[in-house]
């Protein structure tokens, strides 16, 4: 009978990634240590030590490697979701807060025979304990439209903040009343908010890999550190400094 559940423990390279793909199962993805990035259709999501990753069945995703890692990745089967999840709560992609009890799970899941009663009904538990953030720091949420689309990849790519919205939306072949219009519908997020918000997933991610923050700060145009550390701890509620050291606080 094939079972219901698998449990791996791999180490991935800096730079290392995975293709798009997708699969029947649910999985969550976490990193015991470095940092990793998954990026699925709906958008892109950093996930540090303090967070998990979440993919239901049949998401197409790929997981790109920011810094060495040990990701714990545990696989559940339709019909295990079915009877042991919570349910219309699985059902699309996110991330969540590592608890305490959570990590003790975890812990516990790679450590034990994977085929033994106590791994079933820990993992079991594991998906009870599954619950989004509701505006997670490190989600990055694309558009679906081509314009979107377009205006998404002008901004990432104008890595220091130079181009004003007239510019973009010129770029892009619209008008910045469209653009202005588009991204609320699209992304749950003004515009000004999501280009916000891309420069300190940007930012993360250089940290995560080994920049100062001085450095970031001047890689994204911020006119220097302490207001580089502003816009970072208006987005994620916590400093760059914190957030190098993989503090146990909440990113919310």
């Amino acid at each position: 009978m094939k079972s219901l559940f698998t449990i791996h423990r791999t180490t991935k390279h800096r730079d290392e990634s995975l293709p798009l793909h997708a699969h029947q199962e649910g999985q969550l993805t976490f990193a015991a240590s470095g940092m990793v990035q998954i990026h699925t259709n709906d958008g892109m999501w950093l996930v540090p030590p303090r967070l998990a990753a979440w993919i239901p069945s049949g998401s197409r995703h790929r997981i790109e490697t920011i810094t060495d890692a040990e990701l714990w990745i545990i696989h559940w089967q339709p019909a295990a979701i079915l009877n042991w999840g919570a349910r219309n709560l699985l059902d699309r992609a996110f991330v969540l807060q590592i608890t305490p009890l959570l990590h003790c799970l975890l812990t516990e899941a790679v450590s034990i025979n994977s085929e033994s009663e106590k791994a079933q009904l820990i993992v079991r538990l594991i998906l009870h304990e599954l619950t989004a953030m509701p505006d997670a720091p490190t989600f990055l949420p694309m558009p679906v439209s081509l314009i979107g689309r377009r205006v998404a990849d002008i901004i990432i790519a104008d890595q220091r903040n130079l181009l004003n919205l007239d510019e973009i939306a010129s770029r892009a072949a619209s008008s910045a009343r469209t653009v202005s219009r588009l991204f609320p519908m699209e992304t749950g997020l003004t515009l000004k908010a999501w280009r916000q918000r891309a420069r300190i997933v940007r930012a993360m991610e250089q940290l995560g890999r080994g920049d100062t923050p001085a450095t970031v700060a001047q890689k994204n145009g911020f006119a220097n550190t302490a207001a580089f550390s502003c816009a970072f701890r208006q987005v994620t509620a916590m400093t760059p400094t914190a957030f190098l050291g993989h503090s146990s606080d909440p990113l919310l």
